[in-house]
């Protein structure tokens, strides 16, 4: 059987850290591990013989460094192994006495202007950039002040993540500007760069950050396809289902009472009458369903019609308890539509951990609680609030 040769690691740290990849290099060589190519992320290392080397790395904005430059450092003694960007790494057995790349420090800093020009720009692009994504990230989240509905939702916590990820970008850019600047001016001041510079911590810090933000990009790639897999809307059924939702016959009570007639069919689905299914990270289990129905002969007490009665039902059940009264609170927000949420009043309740009620003229709404389960209701008819919470109570025990 035969081994392969190539061995491939995560990278110690971020690019700009020259001393730390030079002491890498050599450490690695010493077990035999000896750098072929660079790449964004990783490097790729062939198998060998342990040897002492030593590894310096020449600066420079172009991708391909000149073969001239190259063929005057073999003469040196310095063996060209790869570029990776705008770094070229060259290698020299330890004993050969090879003389160093660069002898004056002061010097070296000058190779290093482009570069700290470069990064400069970057830093300064990327951070107003991220300046411009936590402003509309800011609007999206607080601009309604419901926030933990926005959450429970699930349609920001993609963009919530890629904000995460492109916030770390932005720091890197920016630490990659300051410590580049940091090192030219050492340079200049004579104190030469550490070739044997611990790499150890770093190493393991970038890994660490390395695997998170792959899982998380990964889970912002698979949760919107996941909760497009989940999402679904039917006509919800005249009778008793298995649906733990408030049915607007439970409180009305009356045999008469029959399905009003659908004012907007879409796909097969009479949105009058509703039942949607949703998914979220925070919220598995998410229903919001709409009825109405119509009692033939009677009619609203002003006479402006038929008696019609409705009811609207939001149903979530969290992955955090500690969630649900936040949740209420931006419920009440949301559906506080021609009244201030102070008028919804909390009211004690053994079937609840938190119950508060509105009620005005025929429309009576609750938010309740439960454990990790909300319930809202409003209900527009002639039934009383009573008969509305004592539907909740036994809907919110499905549980």
């Amino acid at each position: 059987m035969i081994l392969s040769k190539t061995v491939r690691k995560l990278r110690p740290s971020d690019y700009w850290r020259i001393g730390e990849h030079e002491s890498w290099f050599s450490d690695l060589a010493a077990k035999g591990l000896h750098l072929k190519k660079m790449g964004i992320h990783f490097a790729r290392f062939e198998k060998g013989q342990p040897k002492n080397m030593r590894y310096r790395i020449e600066v420079s904005l172009k991708k391909r460094i000149a073969s001239e430059q190259i063929e005057i450092y073999e003469e040196s003694g310095w063996e060209y192994v790869t570029s990776y960007q705008s770094f070229h790494v060259f290698a020299s057995p330890c004993n050969s006495d090879a003389p160093e790349l660069h002898t004056d420090p002061a010097e070296q800093s000058f190779t290093l202007k482009e570069l700290d020009k470069k990064l400069t720009m970057n830093a300064t692009i990327a951070t107003l950039g991220m300046i411009v994504l936590i402003g509309m990230m800011f609007a999206i989240w607080f601009l309604d002040g419901t926030p933990t509905f926005v959450m429970v939702e699930g349609g920001v916590m993609q963009q919530s993540i890629l904000s995460i990820f492109l916030g770390y970008f932005a720091y890197t850019s920016l630490q990659a500007a300051i410590s580049i600047r940091r090192l030219r001016k050492d340079l200049k001041e004579g104190k030469p760069i550490n070739h044997h510079a611990p790499w150890k911590k770093h190493y393991r810090l970038h890994s660490m950050i390395a695997f998170l933000f792959t899982f998380a990009v990964g889970l912002s790639a698979i949760i919107p396809f996941y909760q497009l897999v989940k999402m679904d809307t039917k006509t919800l059924p005249e009778e008793s289902s298995h649906l733990p939702i408030v049915r607007l016959a439970d409180i009305e009570k009356n045999p008469a009472l029959v399905r009003d007639e659908s004012s907007y069919m879409s796909d097969n689905v009479d949105w009058g009458n509703r039942y949607s299914y949703q998914w979220s990270l925070l919220a598995p289990v998410q229903y919001e369903t709409d009825e109405i129905g119509v009692v033939p002969g009677k009619v609203w007490a002003d006479e402006s019609g038929e008696y019609a009665p409705s009811i609207h039902t939001r149903v979530y059940q969290l992955s955090l308890a500690g969630m649900a009264d936040n949740l209420i609170e931006d419920l009440i927000k949301r559906h506080a539509y021609n009244y201030l949420a102070e008028d919804v009043v909390t009211t004690n309740h053994s079937g609840f951990d938190l119950i508060r009620v509105h009620e005005q003229e025929e429309t009576k709404e609750v938010f309740a609680s439960k454990g990790k389960v909300v319930i809202y209701v409003r209900y527009h008819g002639y039934a009383d609030l009573q008969s509305v919470i004592e539907n909740v109570e036994e809907k919110i025990k499905y549980f």
